[in-house]
């Protein structure tokens, strides 16, 4: 039972470092964005009045990916407190260590010949 929970707490793990991960490029990626509809409307020599609606919207679009980031940390920190509820209080991964790769996990024990 105790590796059934491991199991299901490595699995949920790697799909939320890879929810995390992808919020943050996400949030990366529209900052970018902002930036360059600022930067091209003033490179451009275009009033300030010139695509403000777009601008206000993308804003909008940042701030709700930095409140889905805000959320996405709060069940980090709720599993954190679960995993201790069921149990597996010394789990080795941690709030803030995540593996060296995002693909799939490295065992721990590999074969020798």
């Amino acid at each position: 039972m105790l590796k059934q929970r491991r199991d299901a707490a490595m699995k949920i793990a790697t799909s939320l470092w890879a929810a995390e991960d992808a919020i943050d490029a996400a949030l990366a990626r529209a900052a970018e964005f902002n930036g360059t509809l600022v930067t091209a409307r003033s490179e451009a020599n275009l009033s300030a009045i010139v695509g403000q609606d777009a601008f206000e919207v993308s804003a909008s679009a940042f701030a709700a990916l930095a409140k889905a980031r805000a959320d996405i940390v709060e069940a980090h920190k709720r599993l954190s407190e679960t995993k201790v509820q069921v149990g597996l209080r010394t789990f080795a991964s941690g709030d803030e260590q995540k593996p060296a790769t995002t693909g799939a996990l490295q065992p721990h024990l590999k074969s020798v010949a």
